[in-house]
């Protein structure tokens, strides 16, 4: 406020009115250098979001895993096989050809690694995945079912995986999770394979 009363001099009112049009401009200059980080943020924020989607995705594909993984315990415990415990079709032949006798049986006989001995017709009860739907079918069908639904649950997780690894290389390449694991470490963990032996 000036010192002689309410109305401003000759002189403020000049130096007023020149410092307005110079902080007007310095806000735009100051506009302009912040569109590209305030871009630059909201791509990060639409990555974020991204990588929590999926990452809330591997959770819910873990739990129908485990919750599949557990039928197909039950159907072997009923059926009392174990994943080992079935003979392959090579033990099958080499047992056979030392007997001697008649060809007339094949001889291989393929045994289902989860039926075994079990009856592959007996009616058991199933909701099949994703549905609400429960059906009587038999034994065989049913792990069968199971197992296919497994290996798609076993891809999709693989998938998710690998889409939530490339989602944090981006985030830490951008720097967002530098402060907390530094982006060579991140690297390495992210580009890490498993090799089989």
């Amino acid at each position: 406020m000036p010192p002689h009363g309410n109305k401003p001099s000759r002189r403020e009112g000049a130096v007023f009115r020149h410092l307005v049009p110079q902080q007007w401009m310095s806000t735009n200059k100051m506009d302009e250098g912040m569109q590209p980080f305030q871009q630059s943020l909201i791509e990060l924020e639409n990555e974020a979001e991204h990588l929590l989607l999926a990452r809330n995705q591997v959770i819910e594909n873990d739990k129908e895993r485990n919750g599949n993984r557990e039928a197909l315990t039950a159907l072997r415990k009923r059926a009392r096989t174990t994943k080992t415990s079935i003979k392959s079709p090579f033990e099958s032949i080499m047992k056979d050809i030392g007997k001697s006798g008649s060809r007339t049986a094949p001889l291989v006989k393929e045994i289902c690694g989860t039926c075994g001995n079990h009856d592959e017709k007996e009616k058991t009860w199933m909701m099949f995945p994703g549905s609400d739907v429960f059906a009587c079918i038999p034994f065989h069908a049913t792990h069968t079912i199971l197992d296919k639904y497994q290996e798609r649950l076993e891809y999709e997780a693989k998938k998710l995986q690998s889409y939530v690894k490339e989602k944090t290389f981006l985030i830490s390449e951008k720097g967002v999770l530098a402060d907390m694991i530094s982006p060579g470490v991140l690297r390495s963990l992210v580009t890490l394979t498993d090799k089989p032996k």
